[in-house]
């Protein structure tokens, strides 16, 4: 009797080993009716919000709207039309993508499929889309600073691993531009990064993406694409899908800068979505949850201690603003649910001071905690004494007489200003911006004419370095500019300006 039931197990196994699984069907429902990426199915009694449901014509859509008679469905993949009167299937799981190593240097749709013509994954894993935010108690401190190579942000706004930093703005100010720096700027790092574009136009998306390969390392980038001309379902669940690929790479242990560009074009596509679902308008025709999308997306980017492996997810959120109003609804939003934020002004930019960051709106909430004690050893004073000259400088308009202090303050803010211009692509290293702060701090450039700032700071930096290798060495590898190298560094710099 055993004997023939080891034989009966081995022919179970040997049938479950040929068998080929695919996602089982649970309930059957019947489609009311179909429009604008949405339709209505009787039947799936047990729905969950969010679940997957694929259809006769293998579409496949996610649940979004729960009422007494129906469900309201918003599509995914509108491949072969949908009609009244077709089936559709409850499948138990949680929308999800598919992720693996091989996503690396890929331009992906908003369900993580490539569309860039090249080979197909081979070795992938499904991570769903929408996933609980990791604990209070799997978090750690924020205290690794995330470079972006523009020194106006590394120096006054720094930002962290693991942090949530907005970059906002009026359309054309440079917020992009931004982002795109600062993922420019992780190519000699081990950060991994994921561009996620939503509801613009394909130029901007084709632009951004010759950027990346043409100046950064596009082998560590991951391009997220949901251009204007998708659905709006594609466009809400685009950023969802980015950070399950980034929560992949976390679950490695390994950080990961996400750019979301822009979650103004993501609570629009929301909007649209909920209005067709006859949801009741709110303020500004967004529905009541509108908040509850963005939290629950952006509370999931977090610094993870040793103990979950150690990994961070960044948040680079991008959000437009009009005619300059950060107090507009979807604004308040971000800033409320982000670790600070970088607001960019066109009338700065228009001026011809670029980036464009107006420092007195701006701010980091981690700060100075992320900051290596090299940076933060010449940049203590830096945003205060900024704001300052920001303050008096309306005087010199007026042909004010000032006062000999006012007036080397007002002389220091016009050379600080000059250096932390700079031109897109090109990012600076850290013994870049922390001896440009030093010469500053000098003196050397009080008699300068404003026009050389940026050409005789770069001389002195060069020879500094060529001068002091080890010393500029040690600081990159240690975070630290010890009391006598920075006395040696400040004597060199004085015996340049005699």
């Amino acid at each position: 009797m055993e004997k023939e039931l080891t034989v009966f197990w081995e022919k179970v196994k040997e049938t479950a080993k040929a068998s080929r699984f695919s996602i089982g069907v649970t309930e059957e429902g019947k489609v009311l009716a179909v429009g604008d990426g949405i339709v209505h199915i009787a039947g799936l009694r047990d729905a969950k919000l969010y679940e997957l449901i694929k259809f006769e014509s293998g579409d496949e859509g996610i649940v979004f709207d729960l009422d007494v008679s129906s469900i309201g469905v918003v599509l995914l993949t509108e491949r072969n039309g949908i009609r009244a009167g077709d089936k559709g299937y409850k499948t138990e799981q949680i929308a999800s993508v598919n992720v693996s190593e091989e996503l690396l240097g890929r331009v992906l749709d908003a369900l993580g499929n490539p569309v860039d013509g090249g080979p197909k994954l081979e070795q992938t894993t499904s991570y769903p889309v929408e996933k609980e935010a990791p604990s209070l108690l799997q978090r750690d401190f924020i205290t690794e600073p995330l470079y972006t190579g523009i020194k106006v942000i590394d120096s006054m706004l720094a930002i962290g691993k693991g942090q949530r930093e907005l970059i906002i703005g009026d359309a054309s100010t440079g917020k992009t531009s931004i982002a795109v720096d600062t993922v420019i700027n992780q190519k000699n790092t081990k950060v991994i990064s994921i561009f996620v574009v939503i509801g613009q136009k394909k130029s901007h998306v084709l632009k951004i993406i010759e950027e990346i390969k043409r100046y950064g390392d596009s082998s560590k980038t991951i391009f997220v694409i949901a251009d204007a001309s998708n659905s709006p379902g594609l466009q809400y669940i685009a950023p969802y899908s980015a950070t399950a690929i980034a929560e992949y790479f976390l679950d490695k242990g390994k950080d990961v800068l996400i750019i979301y560009d822009d979650l103004t074009k993501h609570a629009d596509a929301y909007r649209s979505l909920s209005l067709l679902l006859k949801r009741p308008p709110g303020r500004e025709a967004y529905p009541g949850d509108i908040f509850f999308i963005h939290s629950r997306l952006l509370e999931r980017s977090a610094k993870l201690n040793q103990k979950n492996g150690g990994g961070s997810i960044t948040a680079l959120p991008i959000v437009e603003t009009q005619q300059g109003r950060i107090s507009s609804y979807i604004p308040t939003n971000l800033i409320s649910i982000t670790d600070g934020q970088i607001y960019l002004d066109a009338f700065l930019f228009n001026k011809g001071i670029r980036p464009a960051v107006d420092v007195s709106k701006s701010v980091s909430r981690i700060g100075g905690k992320a900051q290596v004690e090299a940076m933060k050893t010449v940049a203590e004073r830096l945003k205060i004494d900024y704001s300052r000259f920001i303050e008096v400088e309306v005087f010199t308009k007026f042909g004010a007489h000032l006062e000999e202090e006012t007036a080397k303050l007002i002389r220091r803010g016009e050379r600080l200003r000059e250096i932390l211009k700079q031109p897109q692509f090109h990012t600076f290293t850290l013994e870049d911006e922390v001896l440009s702060f030093i010469i500053l701090e000098s003196g050397i450039l009080d008699t300068v004419a404003i026009a050389l700032v940026e050409k005789v700071c770069r001389e002195i930096i060069n020879k500094t370095k060529s001068t002091f290798p080890e010393i500029i060495s040690r600081m990159n590898r240690e975070g630290l500019l010890e009391k006598k190298d920075l006395e040696i560094v400040k004597d060199f710099i004085a015996k340049e300006r005699a």
